[in-house]
């Protein structure tokens, strides 16, 4: 029997974690300028965490839920997406108290599951960083929260990306909307998609986003949710507006623009990228917006919340394409090179002594003939290397060679020992 991942999963290997584990670095720099800390939940929760918060009618609960019920007969659910599991944590712990910060920022990295068809930067389990500023309502937040998604993108070399928003309004404004978007969209059921025909009465926003193109040209038409605001909102739209072209932050406005997810209003982000890696058009590739009323559902203060996500294998791809130079070049201090066993336990010996020091170093431990080691030193990219056999055994000294200029140094093995960073500039 042959031994295969799951469908929809992969295997990050050498090499490629480290690309990973540079953007997770660059990431945390970021948050950690805007005042984020790291908050890690379960992967597992309560069905009910997603299914009431996330909302019965995505696509995630009705269709792309991991769920199943443990020995216990407890239903669990594999996380779809980062917020719920945050938003519970944080009414669980009671962070609101008086002796947190409000509002109360933190990041996360992480997998996440969700079963759907597996295709390029898309898998069933991939892996999400985020944040989330919860108990808080202001525009301010909202910017900053944008703003930082912004910088990270930069940070990453990656500045030609396209910042889009819109609004969903309040509560009243939502129901307002959908009602007219069901009346809008009725007289046109049998030309909709299959999915869209489901979507009509359950959620009607989703139909805005959908990717069929009848669908699209249906809802070209469609009243905007920008026509259903009251004063409330569209001052609330407007002072985010005015504070994005304070900070010099460009941004288009797409009325169609909704997020699947139920418990998103007021502000909506995308930010996109139209680099040719996915196919044409643009793509987004980090998302997110605010939540008023997710916090107070799990029993928490009426406060709201804004966060964003954004997944890491489509960054990946991005990355490939856009800023290849982002990948880190692997490199050791120095690799050691043995002629005979003698040297080969010396080498050993030094070895362990340097890396408490802080040396990036290896050796050989196959054992092949020195030649083929000093080849295995170049394909290390070690800075240095050194062969040691009976002789360097015997006088206590060994040639250190810079493997890019060919010069050898003759040093004590004693000396290098004591100090060997002195020698390894």
């Amino acid at each position: 029997m042959d031994y295969q991942k799951p469908k929809g999963t992969a295997d990050i290997l050498p090499g490629t974690t480290s690309i990973w584990e540079k953007v997770e670095q660059n990431a945390r720099e970021v948050f950690n300028q805007f005042g984020y800390r790291g908050i890690r939940t379960p992967m597992f929760e309560d069905y009910h965490v997603f299914s009431r918060n996330v909302g019965d009618t995505s696509d995630i609960v009705e269709k792309e839920m991991y769920d199943f019920h443990d020995k216990g007969d407890r239903h669990i659910a594999l996380r779809p997406e980062g917020t719920a599991g945050v938003v519970r944590a944080y009414v669980e712990n009671k962070l609101y108290g008086p002796e947190y910060p409000k509002p109360y920022k933190v990041y996360y990295m992480g997998p996440m599951f969700r079963y759907e068809r597996p295709q390029s930067g898309r898998q069933r389990e991939f892996h999400q960083i985020g944040v989330e500023a919860l108990n808080n309502e202001s525009p301010q937040i909202d910017v900053e929260v944008i703003s930082m998604a912004m910088a990270l993108f930069k940070k990453f070399g990656v500045p030609n990306v396209k910042l889009v928003i819109n609004t969903l309004g309040d509560k009243k404004v939502r129901e307002d909307y959908r009602e007219a978007l069901i009346n809008y969209l009725k007289p046109h059921y049998d030309e909709l998609s299959k999915d869209s025909q489901e979507r009509l009465y359950k959620n009607p926003l989703r139909v805005l986003d959908s990717k069929d193109e009848g669908d699209k040209k249906i809802v070209a038409e469609a009243p905007s949710i920008l026509d259903y605001l009251d004063e409330e909102s569209q001052a609330y739209f407007d002072e985010v507006q005015a504070l994005l072209n304070k900070l010099g932050i460009d941004f288009e406005i797409d009325t169609n623009m909704v997020r699947g997810l139920d418990y998103y209003n007021h502000t909506i982000f995308e930010i996109m990228s139209d680099s040719p890696v996915f196919g044409g058009g643009y793509t987004t590739v980090c998302a997110g917006g605010r939540y008023n009323g997710l916090i107070s559902q799990l029993g928490g203060p009426e406060e709201g919340g804004i966060g964003f996500g954004m997944g890491v294998e489509r960054l990946m791809l991005l990355l490939q394409e856009e800023n290849p130079a982002f990948a880190p070049q692997d490199q050791l201090d120095v690799f050691f090179a043995s002629a005979d066993q003698q040297g080969d336990e010396m080498a050993f010996e030094v070895l362990s002594k340097i890396r408490q020091q802080g040396i990036v170093a290896d050796k050989d431990y196959s054992g092949v003939k020195v030649g083929k080691q000093i080849k295995e030193a170049f394909r290390r990219n070690a800075k240095y290397f050194a062969v040691f056999g009976a002789r360097e055994v015997e006088e206590g000294t060994f040639q250190l060679k810079n493997a890019a200029t060919k010069d050898a140094t003759t040093i004590k093995v004693s000396d290098f020992v004591a100090n060997p960073a002195e020698y390894l500039k």
